[in-house]
């Protein structure tokens, strides 16, 4: 077909069109790529004309560099309007087109190597990214786990997180006396489509996750319950058996979640997932999606990735973080070691926690960091985790069985538990008040963070830490305080003290939010009518120095 043809579909048309069905997926690899290796730059040479580059994330540049015959996994956004007609032509030309994506107007399909190119030359489409494997950032560790809701203060807190909802996309959920099927809706996505399902879990991460969040405890007396024992949950599953899954499937589940938020009363989201960035935030469709479901009101809590050290030398190094913890507006979560003790003075930031900043922007990443090394959840006895890692499989007191992880996967489920607290304090303290916003729960989780120092007493950098360790008792009686009706209309400033007394230590918070590439200094800012916290600002969208707020 020739471009004129080819493209024709392109003119604008009123008629929208939405639902991919449920189409066989043939999965192409066409790389294996590390975050480094990722962004090696292609040949001058060789590959798309530059009019294409600005468009193709990086990915695809090099799959067009090396790749002459077969097909791509791709996710197409096209101007306002042409949604429809793209979708009528892939239909009709036989493209396995895997789901739409109304919220970001797109389209997740199987292209031809060829046509890529040729699609990239048209002015209405904005970019082509590649629909990537997404996985879950959690490895097999045997070591012990001391209870730690002692080194999040939360030993004798009353807060559950009850009438919070949290949506987990991930693998899955296996339900049990510790996450029970009466207050988990379950749903499968696949080839675009999301369908009401009966809980299951053949990976086991999603379990794990889940159970960090909000597992009751139930089956050994508290003995491993979640931060957050009383949270709803709401399961999409994107990953299979083998823990793999596609960004389009992922960015589905985020859709859903955003447009059914106030039907299944959704507060939060937890990624515990993701892939390398190819491209900048402002074409990413993964962070497009999340970003949307912020400004709907959804607190977005994604892991920062498991790319902290060089895999063959063991070195620490920075720009590691993975989409969508570059999303501006997410809350990304880089995991500490707390040595299985109360006390934070011994908690280190784990080697293989991810640093910032994130390519392509250069974004102050990750936000915070939790828990998230040597953590026992729950697990599924037939999931792929359980089979594969038996010398890491824990059993409890009465023989129950969990299985023992760490990654960044575990510490933004520890997060979302937190943050589910937070918005509890805060409807607690505010009946019949506006909401509290995700942006708030953010400033509020970095504003009382707690600085942390490596083993020789150094102050670890934001690039490495955040604003900080992750202190819930603070952020919970922060939330308590603050009056949602004068946040975004009058200066108040807080009665509460910046510290926090957690085993024998009273730690100082961070008073500090990372914003972008920047940090947000002092209280007058944070606490003042000022962008932090709005609803439909996006973080890293402008520079917050000091008490004066600079447009780039």
């Amino acid at each position: 077909m020739s471009r004129r043809n080819w493209f024709s579909f392109l003119a604008v048309r009123p008629r929208v069109i939405w639902g991919g069905g449920a189409r066989p997926r043939i999965r192409a690899v066409i790389v294996a790529l590390a975050v480094g290796a990722a962004l090696v730059a292609s040949s001058a040479d060789a590959g798309p004309k530059p009019q294409q580059r600005h468009k193709i994330d990086r990915a695809i540049e090099r799959a067009l560099d090396r790749q002459h015959t077969g097909t791509v996994p791709v996710i197409i956004r096209v101007a306002p309007g042409a949604r429809g007609g793209l979708r009528e032509q892939l239909d009709l030309r036989g493209r396995k087109v895997r789901g739409e994506h109304r919220a970001i107007n797109a389209i997740s399909v199987e292209l031809d190597i060829d046509e890529i190119a040729e699609m990239a030359d048209h002015p209405a489409v904005l970019s082509v990214s590649l629909d990537a494997d997404v996985r879950p950032f959690a490895t097999a560790d045997p070591s012990y786990l001391q209870n730690f809701k002692g080194t999040l203060g939360l030993s004798d807190s009353t807060l559950t997180g009850a009438g919070v909802t949290v949506a987990v996309i991930d693998s899955g959920i296996r339900t049990s006396y510790d996450l029970s099927s009466s207050r988990i809706a379950f749903y499968e996505v696949r080839n675009g489509a999301v369908t009401a399902r009966y809980p299951y879990d053949y990976y086991g991460h999603g379990t794990h996750v889940a159970g960090l969040i909000g597992a009751t405890g139930a089956s050994t007396s508290g003995q491993f319950a979640g931060v957050a024992p009383g949270v709803n949950l709401v399961v999409l599953k994107t990953l299979d058996s083998t823990g793999a899954g596609s960004t389009s499937d992922v960015i589905a589940a985020i859709e859903f979640a955003t447009a059914n938020k106030a039907a299944l009363g959704i507060d939060i989201i937890n990624l515990s997932l993701g892939h390398p960035i190819y491209e900048s935030a402002a074409t990413d469709p993964l962070v497009l999606a999340v970003e949307n479901a912020v400004k709907a009101g959804i607190v977005v809590v994604a892991a920062a990735g498991n790319y902290g050290t060089n895999s063959t030398t063991g070195e620490v190094g920075y720009a590691g973080i993975t989409s969508p913890g570059n999303a501006p507006s997410a809350i990304t979560v880089g995991a500490l070691n707390t040595a299985g003790t109360v006390t934070r003075s011994d908690d280190t930031v784990a080697p293989y926690s991810s640093r910032g900043p994130s390519w392509y922007d250069a974004y102050a990443k990750p936000d915070l960091v939790a828990p998230g090394h040597h953590l026992i959840s729950n697990s599924d006895t037939y999931s792929t985790l359980w089979r594969n890692y038996s010398a890491y499989r824990v059993y409890s007191y009465n023989n129950k069985a969990y299985l023992q992880l760490s990654g960044t996967s575990m510490a933004a489920a520890v997060a979302s538990g937190a943050a589910a607290l937070v918005i509890e304090a805060s409807r607690n303290a505010n009946p019949g008040k506006p909401a509290i916003t995700p942006n708030a729960v953010k400033a509020i989780l970095e504003y009382t963070a707690t600085r942390m120092h490596d083993a020789t007493g150094v102050e670890y950098d934001y690039l490495t830490q955040g604003a900080g360790a992750l202190n819930v008792a603070g952020a919970a009686a922060l939330a308590g305080e603050l009056d949602t009706s004068l946040l975004v209309s009058s200066f108040q400033v807080p009665t509460q003290q910046p510290f926090t007394t957690i085993g024998d230590e009273t730690l100082a918070w961070s008073q500090s939010v990372v914003w972008g590439s920047s940090v947000v200094w002092g209280s007058s800012v944070v606490w003042g009518s000022s962008v932090v916290w709005g609803s439909s600002v996006v973080w890293g969208s402008s520079v917050v120095w000091g008490s004066s707020l600079l447009q780039p």
